[in-house]
C-alpha cells in the first residue's frame, strides 16, 4: 500500500465490490479480514428509518465480524466518507484486523447513533448476504447473516434500485 491509498475494512453493504466501486471507482478487494473481539449489529439508526451495520466490541469469547479489506485511492475518501455518513451517524476508527493470518491495521466506521430496536430493510440484509457470498466468508457466518429478521422496505423504487445491483453481484 502507498501514501495515496489506504485501506479499508467493509462489513456491511459495502463489501460488494460492484456497491463499493460505485463509491469508490479505485476500490481493490485485498482479501477476507476478520475483527475478533466485535459482534456485528444492525442498530445503527439510517436516514431512511432502518437499521444498517455496525461493528461492536464484545466482552463475549470467540466472536469476531467477518468483512473484506480494500485498498482505495486517497483522493476517493471524501466520497466514502460522504456515502458511509461520517460525523453523522457514523465515526472513522483504526482498528486492527487478521488477514491470511497477518494482523493489518485498517480504518472503518463505527455508529455514533444506535437504537436496538432497529432492523434493516430486506435490501440491505440482501448486499450483506451477497458481499458475504462473493468473498467466501464461512457457510456459518452467511448463515447468521440470513437469520437477521428484517422488515420490507415501503419504498418501492429504492428497494428495486439495490436488489438490481445484488442481481449483478450474482450473475
Amino acid at each position: 500500500m502507498s501514501t495515496e491509498s489506504f485501506v479499508t475494512f467493509a462489513y456491511g453493504s459495502n463489501m460488494p465490490a460492484a456497491r463499493l466501486r460505485e463509491r469508490c471507482p479505485s476500490a481493490r478487494a485485498i482479501g477476507i479480514a476478520e475483527l475478533t473481539g466485535y459482534e456485528l449489529r444492525w442498530h445503527k439508526r439510517s436516514r431512511d428509518g432502518s437499521g444498517k451495520c455496525d461493528i461492536a466490541a464484545s466482552a463475549a469469547a470467540d466472536v469476531a465480524v467477518f468483512g473484506v479489506l480494500y485498498e482505495i485511492a486517497v483522493h476517493e475518501k471524501r466520497a466514502l466518507d460522504r456515502a458511509e455518513g461520517l460525523g453523522v451517524g457514523y465515526e472513522e476508527i483504526e482498528i486492527e484486523v487478521l488477514c491470511g493470518g497477518n494482523p493489518i491495521t485498517a480504518k472503518a466506521y463505527r455508529a455514533t447513533d444506535t437504537d436496538p430496536a432497529l432492523r434493516p430493510y430486506t435490501w440491505y440484509r440482501a448486499l450483506v448476504i451477497a458481499g458475504a457470498r462473493e468473498h467466501g466468508f464461512p457457510a456459518s457466518y452467511v448463515a447468521g447473516l440470513e437469520s437477521v429478521p428484517a422488515d420490507e422496505d415501503e419504498n418501492r423504487s429504492r428497494h428495486d434500485k439495490h436488489m438490481a445491483l445484488i442481481e449483478g453481484v450474482q450473475a
